[in-house]
């Protein structure tokens, strides 16, 4: 095993614990064996309810289990982990199975929360490489929550953490001429504004889903977060206008290939389309805006556009943008 691979966890000032849920005696030594002499501290349960138990009482840095167990179906589990204030979004979750990986139970275990989706017999190299990437990945995040810098509830930047981070983008942005872009978007019911449902449950937790979507589409050299209770933003470094619509263009693609809908009680339930506003720059050096500016004028484009009514409540997405 080459030094390098586990560079930062030796570095850590705890072993990192992850948690393996696993009653098959084979699979789960094998991983024992794989994590313990290569400086992971691990833990075993044998079903859904030891785990959600364990869990919540030792919060592990990672979660290994299988997508069967004997009281009940890993990726079930994998969803109620992730409901856990405790784990949140931030604790990588692998789903291992036996089976031949199907797409439809891959789509599955990545909708339910999971990080990975792999076959046994594992690859141990491959496995290490993963936890180690995913273990610096939770300690940065775990470091921004502390910091005051993400929302809890999606493990996204908070509107105070996103503007340290547009600063920064537009800092390399500047030196190197690139453009950049700011897209703010939001979830609606049937195209409609959302400002009078904001405190509605439903809708927050859809949006919150929104912003599961983002954190697990977006590109590492993006920033994602949450500007309000129904709102999101990305500043996309790199990226024009065109490549702005792109980008809001795919997350509305993800959310529609999920069938989210919102509950309107009798009324049945009101099909999610995300509305989107942008506000980009060519060349950020010459840009007389900067980057936190570029945010507030993309999330007031996204209201704005909904201002205006069915010119942009298109059946597919309302969008809405600036080119400087």
């Amino acid at each position: 095993m080459p030094e390098a691979t586990l560079g930062a966890t030796k570095r850590a000032a705890r072993p990192l614990l992850v948690l393996i849920a696993n009653d098959q005696e084979w699979s789960a030594r094998s991983l024992e064996t794989i994590l313990g002499p290569n400086g992971y501290a691990v833990l075993r349960t044998y079903n859904a309810r030891q785990t959600l138990d364990l869990a919540r009482r030792v919060r592990p840095d990672a979660v290994i289990l299988d997508a069967r167990l004997p009281d009940g179906d890993g990726l079930e589990l994998c969803a109620a982990l992730r409901g856990e204030d405790q784990l949140g979004p931030a604790t990588p979750m692998i789903v291992t199975t036996s089976d031949p990986g199907q797409r439809s139970q891959q789509v599955a275990a990545y909708r339910s929360g999971a990080w990975d989706y792999v076959a046994l017999p594992l690859d141990g190299d491959v496995l290490l490489h993963k936890l180690d990437t995913f273990a610096r990945a939770k300690r940065e995040a775990d470091r921004l929550r502390d910091e005051g810098l993400l929302d809890p509830a999606t493990g996204l930047y908070n509107a105070r953490g996103l503007a340290r981070r547009a600063r920064e983008i537009g800092a390399a942005a500047a030196r190197r001429r690139d453009p950049l872009a700011c897209v703010a978007l939001t979830p609606s019911p049937d195209g409609a504004r959302m400002d009078d449902a904001a405190t509605d449950d439903a809708v927050v937790r859809v949006a919150e889903q929104l912003g599961g979507v983002l954190q697990r589409t977006g590109r590492t050299s993006d920033a994602v977060g949450r500007l309000g209770p129904t709102e999101f933003a990305i500043v996309a470094a790199a990226t024009e206008a065109s490549g702005a619509e792109r980008l809001a263009e795919r997350v509305r693609a993800i959310m529609d290939a999920e069938h989210i809908v919102i509950p309107r009680g009798a009324d049945g339930a009101a099909r999610v389309r995300i509305r989107a506003g942008y506000y980009a720059v060519p060349d950020y050096a010459e840009s007389a805006v900067d980057a936190v500016e570029m945010l507030v004028r993309a999330a007031a484009a996204l209201r704005q556009g909904a201002g205006r009514g069915g010119a942009l409540n298109v059946p597919i997405q309302a969008f809405a943008g600036v080119r400087a």
